[in-house]
């Protein structure tokens, strides 16, 4: 089955013309620093390409179950879930949510900082074997 997926991973960025779809992980907080990712991303020499997946309602809302599925959905349509790591992201819950979801459907999960180092401390669950944490100019490298 890993085969098949890893296969499906490939054809995919074939068509898509070598970029990665690409699912997005941040606390609300961070929404300006997601943006100057998002205007990098529009430019004709960036390798990343994602879809925009923000979360407008609170965790708990009536809502709540709906939310998860969605993004679920957005995740599923992803190769790689990037999180963007900042003082937010340890108190984000959906953050948290979104990473085990995301490793749960076997994506791949890179964490990613603004500067050369991490101003904020890693969450205890973005510090798991596989979960590689890069500076944001070297994010392209990772999506290659």
């Amino acid at each position: 089955m890993g085969d098949v997926r890893s296969l499906e991973e490939k054809a995919k960025a074939a068509l898509a013309g070598g970029k990665r779809n690409v699912f997005i992980s941040f606390a609300t907080e961070d929404m300006a620093e997601v943006n100057l990712l998002r205007g990098q991303a529009k430019n004709e020499n960036s390798d990343i390409e994602f879809n925009d997946h923000s979360v407008r309602e609170p965790y708990d809302s009536e809502r709540a179950d709906y939310i998860k599925g969605k993004i679920t959905e957005r995740i599923k349509r992803c190769s790689t879930t990037v999180v963007y790591v900042s003082e937010s992201t340890a108190q984000s819950r959906w953050v948290r949510w979104e990473v085990e979801q995301s490793l749960a459907l076997g994506k791949t999960v890179i964490a990613t900082h603004a500067g050369p180092a991490s101003s904020a401390a890693i969450p205890t669950w973005l510090a798991q074997p596989g979960i590689k944490v890069v500076p944001w100019s070297k994010l392209a490298n990772e999506l290659k």
